[in-house]
């Protein structure tokens, strides 16, 4: 296999959606590790549209895209080799209908609202302390809870 059969590229949206109490709503993926809502974009899929479905996929709730909050893009070399480079689009979403639930047979386990303090005591997707940094000042959304 030559260098470039063992490139490869991964392109997700995640979602970020806040309460009026400050709250995220966050996934757990099913190694225990809390992230955002989100993941892979199909082929030909929008992003928008991507991070649409995921946030129904992994939490019950429909949600609409506000804003892109911005793109995060990391690199490194997976177990079995690879050569991975992720680009992941951030949104911000307000939901829009759906009632909170966890995710069957899929990615994560768990769907769950949670405060900065909890946050704190959980292990996290690093790009959760990247959005918690870069969003310190974004006002809330209401979200009808």
């Amino acid at each position: 296999m030559s260098p470039t059969d063992q490139r490869l590229q991964r392109i997700g949206a995640y979602a970020v959606c806040r309460a009026e109490d400050g709250s995220i709503l966050l996934s757990r993926y099913r190694s225990g590790t809390w992230g955002l809502p989100g993941g892979g974009v199909d082929h030909g899929e929008h992003p928008e549209q991507g991070v649409v479905r995921e946030v129904e996929e992994e939490t019950g709730y429909l949600v609409r895209v506000t804003e892109l909050l911005g793109i995060h893009t990391n690199r490194w070399t997976t177990t079995s080799g690879h050569d991975l480079h992720s680009v992941n689009i951030v949104y911000g979403v307000e939901i829009v209908g759906g009632e909170l639930r966890h995710e069957v047979d899929g990615s994560s386990d768990q769907a769950a609202w949670l405060t900065d303090a909890e946050l704190d005591q959980v292990p996290r997707a690093k790009i959760i302390d990247l959005v918690r940094n870069g969003l310190s000042n974004t006002p809330t959304r209401s979200i009808g809870l």
